[in-house]
């Protein structure tokens, strides 16, 4: 696998090595080993996958402290657009985001890492999506900024009026109006 570095320290896109032939094609889409050494140590606890149709977004979703998840998210079916948006309080990138184009002829995975919030839109008549996360879902600890926040910059490249989210995403606040629970360090959180 290639680990690609992006303008957001601690972000990354995970290419893994794609076989193919006549058949069709072959890889690995996770290794442990090869994640060690390449990324990190991580302990991936719980996966999930969700199907989600044209026009979809959900997010943009974290954990607080002490139940954050690391994430590592693929696109199986269908097109993507996954973005993380830093929320480190005191870090050079505060407040701003990667996106990355997330499918299933790509095969590309995104890593990330405690600290950012994270959503996605999909692009595509369905897709479904999936994600290894690094400690388990707490309710109690669920939490998110407003997908839709213009002051995000982000082009999820859905129009307004098609956007489909779900009644709790409509309630999350702005970035100007949220508290941040992360802390910046050189080393990221994971």
């Amino acid at each position: 696998m290639e680990v690609i570095k992006t303008e957001i320290e601690g972000l990354l896109i995970i290419k893994p090595r794609v076989f193919e032939d006549a058949r069709g094609y072959f890889f690995e889409s996770y290794s442990l080993r090869e994640f060690e050494q390449k990324v990190g140590k991580i302990d991936f606890v719980q996966d999930n996958e969700s199907m989600s149709s044209y026009g979809v977004m959900r997010g943009l979703h974290f954990q607080r402290p002490p139940y954050t998840q690391s994430k590592l998210v693929r696109c199986v079916k269908g097109t993507v657009l996954d973005v993380a948006v830093d929320i480190r309080k005191g870090s050079p990138t505060y407040g701003q985001h990667v996106a990355v184009e997330l499918s299933e002829e790509n095969h590309l995975q995104f890593f990330i890492p405690h600290g950012f919030a994270h959503g996605f839109s999909v692009l595509t008549e369905k897709a479904v999506f999936q994600y290894k996360c690094d400690n388990f879902y707490a309710p109690q600890a669920d939490d998110g900024i407003s997908i839709l926040d213009d002051s995000l910059g982000i082009d999820w490249r859905i129009p307004v009026d098609k956007a489909i989210l779900s009644e709790k995403d409509t309630k999350h606040v702005l970035f100007k109006d949220f508290e941040t629970p992360f802390h910046y360090s050189l080393t990221p959180n994971r």
